[in-house]
């Protein structure tokens, strides 16, 4: 008896969590992405990270630079969540269903306008946010091995998700694989800033 109360406990909090994600997605994907796009720089600096990053203001144990991972998610707030949500949308009424000709169609294009544009506001909107003389330096230096990796990867990714996931939840299944995408991008980005120094 004791062990089924906190499974039902369980039950009904998960069902009330996906009916709130159903009524509100704008605001449970935002929310989401801004988390995700910080934990994936957090992931990179902890994990992948030397233990002093470059610029950082706080010196604690690990060397997280919260300043850098402030930014990352602001560029996951301000344009990624908002732009993939809206993309979605679109994207499923210009390429409605789930069949071979649509996913192939919404993947085509999600590889030739989507993913381009998204890999430069990161990389662009992190230099604007850390005041760099030069705004696309990074964008220059890093784009096409960024596209070319995402181009394996995302079309694999949204494939699944044109072909699997319901529409109310491909932006959060979005994000979630955009945790490893963007764990990749911040660390391509740091390894050069650190071949700078």
């Amino acid at each position: 008896m004791n062990s089924l109360i906190p499974s039902v406990f369980r039950f009904f909090t998960m069902n009330r969590a996906w009916a709130v994600f159903k009524a509100h997605p704008y605001i449970s994907n935002v929310l989401g992405y801004t988390t995700l796009f910080a934990s994936a720089d957090l992931i990179q600096q902890s994990v992948l990270g030397e233990k002093s990053a470059a610029g950082s203001t706080s010196e604690d144990s690990v060397g997280i630079n919260w300043g850098q991972t402030a930014r990352v998610a602001t560029v996951g707030f301000c344009f990624h969540a908002n732009f993939n949500y809206h993309w979605l949308r679109g994207l499923e009424r210009m390429l409605p269903g789930g069949g071979v000709k649509a996913v192939t169609g919404k993947v085509v294009v999600d590889q030739l306008i989507a993913a381009p544009l998204t890999i430069s506001a990161f990389y662009i909107g992190l230099s604007l946010l850390e005041k760099k003389d030069d705004p696309l330096e990074d964008w220059r230096q890093k784009f096409w091995t960024s596209y070319k990796a995402g181009v394996i990867f995302w079309s694999i990714m949204q494939a699944v998700n044109f072909t699997f996931v319901p529409p109310v939840a491909r932006t959060a299944f979005l994000g979630g694989i955009a945790l490893a995408f963007t764990i990749f991008l911040c660390h391509l980005r740091q390894q050069h800033n650190h071949e700078l120094e």
